[in-house]
């Protein structure tokens, strides 16, 4: 009897980001000098938490890196993975703007201008 082993990669399920978000942060990373998109969370709005994305230099401990491509790495922070669990980041247009969507599964409520969210 043979056995499988698999092994557990935190990180696996914690974000995917679809190519067109991907080509974005590749352009903001070169733009801004940075080597990590940093994804986190604060408090804010009316329904709890916004989403802040920021081209750093380096991680914070804590981070979970994750790389995307050979241009782009996220760093997510440690407060923000129970939180974006499962997130697809995407690029989308907006009439003539171009705006990062979070197409979070955990999300159980959003405020009307669409600045903040809330999780179970």
């Amino acid at each position: 009897m043979s056995s499988v082993v698999s092994t557990f990669d935190p990180s696996a399920a914690l974000v995917s980001v679809t190519a067109k978000a991907e080509q974005h942060f590749a352009k903001k990373l070169f733009a801004a000098q940075a080597k990590l998109i940093r994804l986190s969370v604060k408090t804010s709005g009316c329904t709890g938490y916004a989403y802040v994305l920021d081209a750093v230099a380096e991680s914070e401990a804590g981070d979970t890196l994750i790389k995307v491509s050979d241009l782009v790495t996220l760093a997510i922070s440690a407060d923000a993975a129970p939180l974006i669990r499962g997130t697809e980041i995407d690029l989308a247009l907006e009439g003539v703007n171009r705006v990062i969507k979070y197409n979070n599964p955990n999300v159980v409520a959003e405020c009307g201008c669409g600045e903040s969210f809330s999780v179970n």
